[in-house]
C-alpha cells in the first residue's frame, strides 16, 4: 500500500511518506507480525474529528522515536489504515483512541492510549519498550460465570 492508496489525514500519511512507517490493515497485519524483528509501534489514530488528539500523537510519534533511539531503544513505526482501524484494534483488545500499540519480535507488549505531556510520554515509552511481551487483552479463554447453569446456590 502506498500513501496515495489510503484515504487518511495528511499527518497520518506523512508518517508513512516521511518517517518510513508502514500502513497496516487486515490483509497485512499477520505478515507484518511474522516478519518483525525488534520493537515496533502501531498507531491506531481513529477519526480525527472525534479524537482530535490523534493528530497530536501523529506529530509527537516521530519525536518519541528519535528520543528512544538516542537511549538505545529504537522502534519502527506502523499506522493502522483509517478505514479498518477500529476493527483491527479490536483484534488486540484496544478500545481507546488514539492508541500506540507496542510489539516486539511480532509479539504484543502493551498499549499507551491518549495524548500525554512530553515528559510523561518519554517515561511511558521507555517503560513500554522495557516491558516483557504478553498476551493481547482479547486472547485467551472466555470468561464464564461459575454459577451459570448450576442449581447450587
Amino acid at each position: 500500500m502506498t500513501v496515495n492508496d489510503i484515504a487518511a489525514p495528511p499527518l497520518l500519511a506523512q508518517l508513512v511518506s516521511k518517517h518510513q512507517a508502514q500502513w497496516l490493515d487486515f490483509d497485512s497485519i499477520d505478515t507484518w507480525l511474522a516478519e518483525q524483528q525488534g520493537d515496533h509501534v502501531l498507531l491506531f489514530a481513529g477519526d480525527p474529528v472525534r479524537f482530535p488528539e490523534a493528530l497530536d500523537v501523529a506529530v509527537v510519534l516521530p519525536e518519541l522515536q528519535k528520543a528512544s533511539a538516542t537511549t538505545g531503544r529504537s522502534f519502527a513505526l506502523a499506522v493502522a489504515v483509517p478505514d479498518c482501524a477500529e476493527e483491527l484494534a479490536k483484534k488486540f483488545g484496544s478500545q481507546r483512541w488514539p492508541t500506540l500499540m507496542f510489539f516486539r519480535d511480532g509479539h504484543y507488549v502493551t498499549t499507551l492510549s491518549g495524548m500525554h505531556d512530553w515528559t510523561d510520554y518519554l517515561a511511558l515509552v521507555t517503560q513500554a519498550l522495557a516491558a516483557p511481551t504478553s498476551r493481547a487483552p482479547t486472547i485467551g479463554i472466555p470468561l464464564v460465570s461459575s454459577t451459570a447453569g448450576s442449581t447450587c446456590h
